[in-house]
């Protein structure tokens, strides 16, 4: 899961999607956002245009967008752009939709920012739309905010729906109702356990995949990981012993790989079914893939 608004280029992005499926993993996803407040302002990639180039320039990985905001684009653009790039892609892209949230994002090019009840509602509107649109069968939508010729074509046949958020109850029934995957931010067991279990009950056996976005501090040896966390905590101004007792409390794997296997285990023991392994920096790919061999090694 890589955040490309902090910068880098597609050629870099692709290196992380190659390498990625060189390496059997089984999805390459990359947030929808045009700005930071980060200084000096890095650049920021549109997210469905690289998807579109990822599409042609992979061949097996699933291609993901965590996720694009409604308030960025009408829902008949969005189903219109990603019915292209899954159809140019063979049917490999997970369509993830949300409310939206950088208010300064929005005040630097100009878009509306709803009241945040207005954006989830915009967004129960939106999902009930493309889930049409993606359909079979060609379907009129007549929503609160969006009323719509749902037929959507190219069809979609491979899209899924991912719907995320931390939110207790209108987030995992929106995923159990509308989506095929359902995304948290990491936390502990005890905090996502129960929105999954939510979720399954809203979606009453219909088959949506529950998964966790989160970074990671992993070292294939103790001193690996040590030296991994003291940088880590340089860059953020506090002590290891600070990142390290507020991460462990916020979930995040953290450690050796036995260390990181039985956070993971205690995840799937409440549902939890896919990580994308959150990396910043696309620059750095040689340590991303250092990250993920430390990790295999659990």
């Amino acid at each position: 899961m890589t955040e490309p608004q902090l910068g880098g280029t597609y050629d870099q992005i692709l290196a992380f999607a190659r390498w990625s499926e060189a390496n059997g993993m089984a999805s390459f996803a990359r947030s929808d956002h045009y700005y930071t407040t980060r200084q000096p302002t890095p650049e920021a990639t549109d997210a469905f245009a690289t998807l579109a180039g990822l599409a042609r320039d992979t061949d097996r990985i699933r291609l993901a967008v965590m996720v694009s905001p409604v308030t960025f684009r009408h829902p008949a653009v969005i189903a219109k752009t990603a019915a292209t790039i899954d159809q140019m892609s063979g049917g490999r892209l997970d369509l993830g939709v949300g409310t939206g949230w950088m208010e300064a994002e929005h005040t630097a090019y100009g878009l509306p920012f709803p009241p945040w009840k207005e954006r989830f509602a915009r967004l129960e509107d939106a999902l009930e739309y493309l889930k049409a649109a993606f359909g079979p069968d060609p379907a009129a939508h007549a929503g609160p905010h969006y009323q719509l010729d749902a037929n959507a074509r190219p069809k979609a046949p491979g899209i899924r729906l991912m719907v995320g958020g931390r939110g207790a109850t209108r987030t995992p029934t929106l995923a159990g109702t509308h989506a095929d995957e359902y995304n948290h931010f990491l936390d502990t067991p005890e905090v996502i356990g129960p929105k999954i279990e939510l979720m399954r009950q809203v979606a009453d056996g219909r088959e949506v995949l529950a998964s966790v976005m989160g970074g990671g501090i992993v070292g294939r040896t103790d001193a690996e990981y040590r030296d991994h966390l003291a940088r880590f905590a340089a860059s953020r101004g506090k002590t290891p012993e600070e990142i390290e007792e507020s991460f462990v409390a916020e979930g995040v794997p953290m450690g050796t790989p036995s260390r990181v296997a039985e956070t993971l285990a205690a995840l799937s023991e409440v549902g939890v079914q896919r990580w994308y392994v959150q990396w910043l920096d696309v620059g750095d790919l040689d340590g991303f893939a250092a990250t993920i061999e430390a990790i295999r090694a659990g």
